[in-house]
């Protein structure tokens, strides 16, 4: 069961917000009754639901991974005209949305849904679910440096720390670095390497949870397996506390 207006939202007919604009309007009907109450629920499979007179199908769940490039904006619209990652998809799949966000300047691994319930409890920082991210700075990140991260730091008024780091690569022109994060605020990776004093070159996403971004094209996109979508839902295990000393 789910509430009217997520029902129209998830069909891909309007946002929730318009949806119960539509349904305080008595524009939509329940079994051939006008509803106006805006907590109502309905089965998708069970209920018949129309608005102005036309019924109203429940759109198959679909669970998608994308590499985003560079300079694609994670939002369905933009004021600007600019390319947004609902470009790179079918123009039927207006009705998913992304689960968090990558700045304009990363690329790599985003998750799309129009399952609000799976949008949820993955993108909770509660939920456990870690991304990873491979970034190249501009020049010789050493091994003290890199623990800071996972130490932490703080930035306006933020505490920043990775759950865990490590180098690849480093020389005096450029380093690579992988970094594992649990709570993902705005902008954390760039963030905390430019309070170290670092410019960051390139930022990919590699994977989120136990979706990985694999061999998967720049700008292409591929349906998450079942066992996937399980693995994402499935409760994390978390650490146990140390023990309080006397």
């Amino acid at each position: 069961m789910v509430r009217l207006q997520k029902f129209l939202s998830e069909a891909g007919v309007t946002s929730r917000r318009e949806g119960e604009k539509l349904i305080l309007a008595g524009r939509v009907t329940v079994d051939g009754q006008v509803v106006r109450l805006l907590g109502t629920k309905v089965h998708p499979s069970k209920n018949e639901v129309t608005l102005d007179g036309r019924p109203i199908r429940a759109k198959a769940k679909r669970f998608v991974a994308l590499n985003k490039p560079p300079k694609f904006l994670c939002t369905r619209h933009d004021t600007h005209d600019r390319r947004t990652v609902f470009d790179l998809l079918p123009a039927d799949w207006g009705h998913l949305f992304t689960i968090g966000r990558l700045d304009a300047d990363s690329e790599g691994l985003i998750l799309l849904t129009n399952d609000g319930e799976f949008c949820q409890k993955v993108a909770h920082p509660s939920h456990g679910l870690l991304k990873t991210y491979r970034v190249t700075l501009a020049k010789r990140l050493e091994l003290e440096t890199l623990k800071q991260l996972t130490v932490g730091l703080s930035d306006k008024g933020d505490f920043l720390k990775a759950k865990s780091a490590h180098l690849i690569s480093a020389n005096n022109t450029r380093s690579e670095a992988e970094l594992v994060l649990a709570d993902g605020k705005n902008r954390e990776v760039r963030r905390m390497f430019k309070a170290l004093g670092f410019r960051v070159l390139r930022l990919q996403r590699v994977a989120v949870g136990p979706v990985r971004l694999g061999e998967l094209p720049l700008g292409k996109w591929r349906m998450l397996s079942r066992a996937e979508v399980a693995s994402c839902l499935k409760p994390r295990v978390k650490s146990p506390r140390p023990p309080r000393r006397n």
